[in-house]
């Protein structure tokens, strides 16, 4: 895709974060069976709920706009995917894991909260409120959920491993 104009540099992030979105749906199943902390298993449960909701979320700005979706896959993503994947297949189920995984899911965060944050700032920017609202309620969300792993991290998988 060819980025010319402000518009386009959107079009582009939100197709982007789109392909992002649909690769952690797939993802966090896997997550959530790694996980052996009820609570993290929870968590990634829940987030995939969430996930397919800011999905429809992106379905709904774009169909309630002239804007149309290109097809790019997010290599990002797939870096980060492949990264928990390999931490799957690598260290031995348990605390440990859970650690490395709610590490790998804070990177997915990161990403997210810096790719919704930046597309909330070119939505208002073009005059696209309805759009900068819908994203701005999945940002929150992504900092709920970074919030969330910080909090299970510090109280439930780390206590177990300083013991």
């Amino acid at each position: 895709m060819t980025v010319k104009t402000l518009k386009d540099l959107f079009i582009h992030g939100l197709s982007d974060v789109y392909s992002a979105e649909k690769q952690l749906t797939r993802a966090l199943p896997r997550l959530a069976r790694a996980a052996t902390t009820p609570e993290l298993r929870q968590a990634f449960e829940q987030h995939l709920e969430e996930t397919q909701g800011q999905i429809e979320r992106i379905d709904r700005l774009v169909e309630n706009s002239e804007l149309r979706l290109k097809r790019v896959k997010c290599v990002a993503m797939e870096g980060l995917v492949e990264e928990g994947r390999e931490q799957i297949d690598e260290i031995e189920k348990g605390a440990v894991l859970d650690a490395a995984l709610i590490g790998a899911a804070q990177k997915v965060e990161h990403y997210e909260i810096a790719t919704y944050g930046t597309l909330c700032a070119l939505a208002k920017q073009l005059g696209l409120d309805e759009a900068a609202k819908l994203l701005d309620e999945t940002l929150q969300e992504e900092k709920a959920t970074d919030q969330k792993l910080s909090k299970l991290a510090l109280q439930q998988v780390n206590e177990k491993l300083a013991a």
